[in-house]
């Protein structure tokens, strides 16, 4: 396989569980790099796609996690001619150069559904069926995986001699999310409280390589005995089913400080969800194609549809394909602290000035933290935490 866009490697590591091995990586973040370098040695690391000629001979499998921020919610919303975002073109040139491998996966944020009436979504699915593939996604939840994060991704599977559906679509449970917020721990974003909360019950919002006060750092948890607290980096990095330390290696980049950690870890891809389409193509289960609609080209993107020769057809599926043994929140953090003064005065002065509805006494308990922090304020954003 090649992992284009390889990040910190979530994608190639879960692959890896299940047979598949990188020859090359590319990324042009430094301190991916450094983490890629040390913990895939001796694979060919590339640092920019645009300058790479050609896929290895006899590549079967090729992984794109391409750039998000172009089509985040939660980013520039430039599209997918944006500069970022626009990069995916390279991925469709070196699978044209090398008359396509048997697999290509995609993995980007559920938005580029919506944003520009699925406009990203229209030309990735028509560039792949000018080039011949069949393909298929759909919108997963890490939490189906057992981890406490709330985080959905779009996973695109597509080939030119495979059939992508039994791999994505056979297996479908509910979402088993709890109703009551008081009797487990609530993750929200504390560099938010004016456009948004992401308030997630048992779990942490979806990590991200940014935020809306411009830096990259940890959600924070309401606990159901009161306080606010962040996660560690160790604790995030294991939100994503690395192991703890893996983006350590980061550090060792000049100029590059801790804080970047957590914009790796954001930005990459779950290690398990990736393990899980690995098993997949393994042994693909058996897949029924019923309640198939054709989706016409002016309708709403779904979150699950497959499509070739430019037909596209929805297809009913929840973001929970499986349902692992669940990891409760409240006794995973190993590293979390306390939310500091600074930071949790910041996010009760957005949220008193926006118009968000909070969660029943919400805002009394942040109020509670605050007072309990204001004797220890260090000075810290939450950030280093």
């Amino acid at each position: 396989m090649v992992g284009l866009f390889a990040g910190i490697g979530g994608l190639e590591l879960g692959l890896r569980a299940h047979g598949w091995q990188a020859e090359l990586l590319c990324e042009n973040d430094p301190g991916a790099r450094a983490v890629l370098q040390a913990r895939f040695p001796g694979i060919a690391l590339h640092p920019d796609v645009r300058r790479l000629r050609a896929l290895p001979a006899g590549t079967e499998l090729v992984a794109a996690g391409f750039p998000c921020q172009d089509l985040s919610q939660a980013g520039r919303t430039a599209g997918i001619t944006g500069d970022r975002s626009s990069l995916v073109d390279d991925v469709f040139r070196l699978i044209r150069r090398r008359r396509g491998p048997r697999w290509l996966l995609i993995e980007n944020v559920p938005f580029m559904l919506q944003l520009d009436r699925g406009a990203a979504m229209r030309y990735i699915t028509d560039a792949l069926s000018d080039l011949g593939y069949t393909w298929a996604y759909r919108v997963v939840d890490a939490r189906a995986f057992g981890l406490p994060q709330r985080r959905r991704r779009v996973l695109m599977l597509a080939s030119r001699t495979e059939d992508p559906r039994p791999v994505l679509f056979a297996g479908d449970e509910p979402d088993p999310t709890p109703s009551r917020t008081d009797l487990a721990p609530c993750g929200f974003y504390w560099t938010e409280g004016i456009r948004g909360l992401g308030w997630a019950v048992n779990a942490v919002p979806t990590l991200k390589g940014g935020s809306t006060i411009g830096i990259a750092s940890p959600p924070a948890v309401r606990l159901p005995a009161g306080g606010i607290v962040t996660p560690g980096i160790t604790d995030g990095e294991r939100l994503q089913g690395f192991a703890a330390d893996w983006t350590l290696p980061a550090v060792t980049v000049p100029g590059l400080r801790h804080g970047h950690r957590w914009k790796l870890v954001g930005n990459a891809v779950s290690v398990r969800m990736a393990g899980w389409v690995g098993q997949q193509l393994a042994a693909p289960q058996r897949y029924r194609p019923d309640a198939e609609l054709a989706l016409l080209r002016d309708q709403r993107w779904p979150d699950a549809a497959w499509g070739r020769d430019g037909a596209v057809y929805r297809v009913v599926r929840s973001a929970w394909p499986v349902h692992r043994p669940y990891e409760d929140l409240a006794g995973f953090l190993t590293t979390a602290r306390p939310l500091s003064a600074r930071a949790t005065a910041g996010f009760l002065r957005r949220a008193r000035s926006g118009s968000l509805r909070f969660p029943p006494g919400f805002l009394d308990d942040v109020e509670d933290h605050l007072v309990a922090m204001a004797g220890q304020a260090d000075g810290s954003d939450g950030a280093a935490a």
